[in-house]
């Protein structure tokens, strides 16, 4: 009868449809947006990679993006599935795709802070007022962000009662030494390299900024909530390899040592970095800043 052989042909068609789309999830697309080049990726994260494919069973492959900007892009078109990214990013990944959150990269001791010189007269963040403060790049979350946010918390308004400037850390301290800036704004893990650069001065904090929220790996809208639960599975049980993989990371990645993998990771837990993007007058966090 006709209708028995349409309806054969349309559980065929469903059935292959379905393998489509069955071969087409295991693979999943990673980017890392901090990390520019194919070679660099490989050199950071191959290890990662490699780990999380054995245990997940699913095939991940990299994927490099050029900025921040092209990694929303490739992820709202579905070229991309998993990108790992900071607190920073994070809120305008989530604004622009509605991005998933699969598990949080810890970074422990992650925070900002605003650093003078021993006997450069600045005593406390109230000193800074009518003065210059340098701060790392636009958009960074502990070395821009952070710090601006600190001298907000302790009652300077950014641009109007210090005068910000954005320059390398290295760049900032001889500044400082020259006197044409009073204060620098960097994350703990700069602290000791500084030192030993500088070794004829000594440095103060004069104000610590709260503990940042995690770096956190997302997953596109497109990504099944199966897939996504089933990644958040392999990172519990497998945390030790991942973590060890991920430290394989000559360069970048060392900023993860001590790290643990954060599966309850909540989207509350950024608001604080929504409140950053409000202090430097980008209140609706749609788009990343020095990009």
């Amino acid at each position: 009868m006709n209708w028995q052989k349409h309806f054969t042909t349309a559980v065929a068609v469903l059935g292959l449809t379905a393998m489509a789309f069955s071969v087409q999830a295991q693979t999943l697309r990673l980017a890392v947006t901090d990390i520019v080049g194919m070679e660099n990726l490989q050199r950071e994260y191959a290890g990662f990679q490699k780990i999380l494919s054995e245990k997940s069973g699913l095939k991940v492959e990299l994927f490099p993006v050029p900025n921040r900007t092209a990694a929303v892009e490739a992820l709202n078109a579905k070229k991309i599935d998993l990108v790992l990214t900071g607190p920073a990013e994070y809120v305008v990944f989530k604004k622009r795709t509605d991005a998933k959150l699969v598990v949080g990269f810890s970074r422990p001791e992650y925070y900002g802070s605003v650093v003078t010189l021993l006997g450069s007269g600045v005593d406390g963040v109230e000193d800074l007022k009518g003065k210059k403060v340098a701060l790392g790049d636009v958009g960074s979350t502990s070395r821009h962000l952070s710090p601006v946010q600190v001298l907000a918390d302790l009652g300077l308004k950014p641009g109007q009662d210090v005068q910000i400037v954005h320059v390398n850390r290295n760049v900032g301290v001889e500044a400082m030494k020259r006197g044409d800036v009073a204060a620098i704004g960097i994350n703990r893990t700069d602290l000791p390299g500084l030192s030993k650069r500088h070794p004829d001065v000594v440095f103060k904090v004069i104000a610590r900024g709260r503990d940042l929220p995690n770096d956190v790996l997302l997953a596109g809208t497109h990504v099944p909530d199966a897939t996504v639960a089933q990644m958040k599975k392999v990172f519990t049980e497998n945390s030790d390899a991942l973590i060890a993989a991920v430290l394989l990371g000559p360069d970048e990645n060392q900023k993860f040592q001590g790290m643990k993998f954060i599966p309850s990771i909540a989207d509350a837990d950024y608001n604080y970095v929504r409140k950053m993007y409000a202090t430097i007058g980008q209140p609706q966090y749609a788009s990343f800043v020095g990009n």
